[in-house]
């Protein structure tokens, strides 16, 4: 395998490594275990230093426009190619837990492309400043203020986390 290939699959790993560890300190957060869940938060924290480095050594980090020219890209692919068929797939199959899961994701893929898509027609213009709001259980993603009810999974505007 070439550095190249060897860098893309350690940016994956190091990437999958940060998400799943964050979600066992939730889970562990979840079952009073602080001190377990302060290890993970803390590993997760030092995958994201690899993959960063991994993903610089990559040339994967280019300038605001050209960066959000490939996240319009990346998330324009997974809600008209890559979900639709997980979605068949799962329904085909009666896995509700993941048609859930996909269905959500794949509503909100579709978002955050015409945020990243408003955001590179504004790119350097001295406008408004404002934080996003994201729903918790889909991961919608607002601007402004948080929706009174999520348009995708209807929960309430309250449980939105606000990202400065």
């Amino acid at each position: 395998m070439s550095t190249k290939e060897n860098l893309a699959n350690a940016f994956a790993g190091e990437s999958q490594a940060n998400r799943k560890y964050l979600a066992f300190a939730r889970q562990a957060d979840t079952e009073g275990l602080s001190q377990a869940a302060r290890l993970f938060r803390a590993a997760a924290e030092a995958e994201t230093v690899h993959a960063h480095a991994h993903l610089k050594a990559l040339g994967g980090i280019k300038t605001t426009k050209e960066n959000l020219l490939e996240a319009i890209s990346g998330e324009t692919h997974e809600f008209r190619e890559m979900y639709p068929p997980m979605i068949e797939a799962a329904k085909q199959e009666g896995a509700a837990e993941a048609l859930r899961s996909f269905t959500f994701a794949n509503a909100v893929e579709k978002t955050h492309a015409e945020l990243y898509q408003k955001a590179l027609d504004h790119l350097g213009e001295a406008g408004e400043q404002f934080d996003y709001y994201v729903c918790p259980i889909c991961g919608h993603t607002h601007e402004k203020s948080a929706p009174d009810k999520c348009p995708v999974c209807g929960a309430a505007g309250s449980v939105f986390t606000r990202v400065q």
